[in-house]
């Protein structure tokens, strides 16, 4: 297998564009500033409102078999979501919403690199109802439910539609897939999964 290409949002005086980069692979991003912490759940499967969401450190996906640590993950002097370096790694964009903060909190990951599947190769196979587990630094778990599963070129980007204000919690995941360009080193669309928390 081969690495998918990086697609990368830049933002100058206020626009927004589509930049293709050969190495390392990632997904569209747009550079937004965290709204205020939320208050979620105590104990368990947090979604009522007594708790400050925290940083989240590990994701579970039970339907794909998706059990990893999350790291922060940012953005390059250009804009470009940066992914994990380690490709059996899931990240978490730190500049937006933590998961379980309303809005959209996105967590990204590769599909792929030369030696086989990477930690969200399996993605696209989500269906609405799936669950999809993130467990916060201070030990909480916050449950999603897939909604959707979507794929976007990735010069056509649903950049509002991914990053755009929620009016609760919900979560991305993101990734590379569609057709692999070997000439350009790059997957040409990007795989969207939206989850609400349930």
């Amino acid at each position: 297998m081969l690495r998918c290409g990086l697609v990368a949002i830049a933002v100058t005086a206020g626009t927004v564009a589509l930049v293709d980069r050969p190495e390392p692979p990632a997904q569209a991003a747009e550079v937004a500033s965290p709204p205020a912490p939320v208050v979620l759940g105590t104990s368990g499967v947090a979604s009522a409102a007594d708790r400050v969401v925290t940083d989240p450190v590990r994701l579970s996906i039970a339907a794909i078999d998706v059990d990893t640590d999350l790291g922060p993950i940012g953005v390059d002097g250009t804009g470009a979501l940066v992914p994990p370096a380690d490709f059996t790694r899931a990240g978490w964009f730190a500049a937006g919403p933590a998961p379980g903060d309303v809005g959209p909190a996105v967590l990204a990951g590769h599909v792929d690199d030369r030696t086989g599947p990477a930690v969200f190769f399996r993605l696209e196979e989500l269906v609405e109802g799936d669950r999809v587990v993130v467990t916060g630094s201070d030990g909480q778990a916050v449950e999603f439910a897939v909604t959707r599963v979507a794929s976007y070129p990735k010069d056509d980007f649903a950049t509002a539609e991914v990053y755009g204000p929620t009016t609760g919690p919900e979560l991305r995941l993101i990734t590379c897939g569609g057709t692999f360009d070997r000439s350009r080193r790059s997957y040409q669309d990007n795989v969207v999964v939206y989850a609400r928390l349930a």
